[in-house]
């Protein structure tokens, strides 16, 4: 007997669970729930009045940045390819099914998430959902949610609407035995990432749950680059020497910041979010970088703010990447919502424990921006007098994370080999 519990991020999270009892009010009508209205991108009265009225506190914002650090730093460590993540679509993922959790199960889930009650996280998950999404002409950040319930199994009321009330999670009633409910997933998925992800999904009789939490995400650099200046050039890979082609820029007065064996800098979206990099000196791997001494937060947050020319020289790149969460979730403290005893009788009254959860995401960049997905500000006020120079010449392995304009870490991962298109 097992459970199986999909979610999909800015990528693909797969939560599975099963269960043998049915005794819970049935809510599994469908249900497809309107996003909120986007909102103009030089609308900045509506954008101070949606801040207003979606008050998001402060450790919240922290927390979440807590939690993408820790997780990003148990799936980087030792990674060797190319890798990215959307730790925020694991988040609201999460959130949402701890939402149906109790006990011992719930207080795992609340622990690594860094919160204390169900009311709190499903508010202010609304908040911020409200406060991110963004849908115009220039800037996209779609983050959708949804429920596939079985339709022969009883849910409760209370879940599934605090799921559409505060995370806007459509909800669908389907046959799990049916190969066809598993097309039908896959066409939410691929509708909602903008035809970026097309995953193969399977089903099995025995579920009774996907949540699926999938994250859109495109903008263009506020600067951005010449097409006429891209040129081909050397890699050089952990493994070899490749050629790929590398985007050129350079800025006279730009921040940048020194840390121990590495220097990092970012460019600006236009929709106040950022793009961040992080470059091993030479000679230091990126694999010792991201160790037990350099937490991916101090490489994030430590060393020195200076000013001075910077150069770019950045490789074009896509890939993506899928990724089984399950046992990173144990190690990190989820354990009993994995077993057989897991308390979810605020979702249903039968047994139910998570099976697998999974992760696709996709990442591309080239000079116009960045378009990424999942199964993931800058305020320009004058520069300080130069005092320094960085090369931010990208031409060996490399960390990388966008940011919205919050500071909240959307996506994160390492580009050990441009060349590579998976």
């Amino acid at each position: 007997m097992r459970k199986i519990f999909a979610a999909i991020l800015l990528g693909m999270i797969l939560f599975s669970l099963c269960s043998c009892v049915n005794m819970a009010t049935d809510t599994s009508k469908n249900n497809v729930i309107t996003y909120p209205k986007a909102i103009a991108f030089d609308d900045f009265d509506a954008e101070q009045k949606l801040r207003e009225e979606n008050p998001i506190d402060d450790n919240f914002i922290k927390n979440i940045n807590i939690f993408s650090y820790d997780t990003a730093q148990a799936l980087l460590k030792g990674r060797m390819d190319n890798f990215n993540y959307s730790p925020l679509s694991l988040y609201y993922a999460l959130a949402l099914l701890g939402t149906g959790a109790d006990s011992e199960t719930q207080n795992q889930i609340f622990e690594l998430l860094g919160v204390s009650s169900t009311k709190r996280l499903s508010t202010q998950c609304g908040n911020l959902y409200r406060l991110v999404y963004t849908d115009n002409e220039i800037s996209k950040l779609k983050i959708a949610n949804s429920l596939w319930l079985n339709e022969n199994t009883g849910f409760k009321d209370i879940f599934v609407s605090n799921a559409a009330k505060h995370f806007y999670a459509s909800t669908f009633s389907i046959d799990f035995s049916n190969k066809d409910s598993a097309e039908a997933m896959a066409q939410w998925i691929s509708e909602n990432t903008n035809d970026t992800l097309t995953p193969d999904l399977t089903v099995s009789p025995d579920q009774i749950l996907s949540i699926i939490n999938t994250i859109y995400f495109c903008d263009e650099w506020v600067d951005r680059f010449n097409n006429d200046l891209t040129q081909e050039d050397t890699f050089h890979a952990e493994s070899q020497d490749v050629k790929v082609d590398f985007m050129n820029q350079t800025f006279g007065s730009y921040s940048f910041v020194r840390g121990e064996n590495y220097t990092r800098s970012s460019l600006g979206l236009k929709d106040n979010g950022q793009m961040v990099f992080i470059l091993p000196d030479e000679g230091v791997s990126l694999s010792t970088l991201v160790s037990s001494k350099h937490s991916i937060q101090a490489l994030f947050e430590d060393g020195e703010s200076q000013s001075g020319e910077v150069v770019w020289k950045i490789p074009k790149f896509e890939f993506g990447t899928e990724c089984n969460l399950a046992e990173k979730l144990q190690t990190l403290g989820i354990t009993n919502a994995f077993q057989s005893d897991a308390d979810f009788s605020g979702i249903t009254d039968g047994i139910a424990f998570i099976s697998t959860v999974i992760q696709k995401t996709h990442i591309a960049i080239d000079e116009k921006g960045v378009e990424a997905s999942a199964f993931t500000q800058i305020d320009y006020c004058g520069a300080a007098l130069p005092n320094g120079r960085a090369e931010m010449i990208l031409n060996r392995p490399f960390l990388y994370a966008i940011t919205a304009s919050n500071g909240i870490m959307i996506f994160v991962g390492v580009c050990n080999d441009p060349s590579v298109c998976n």
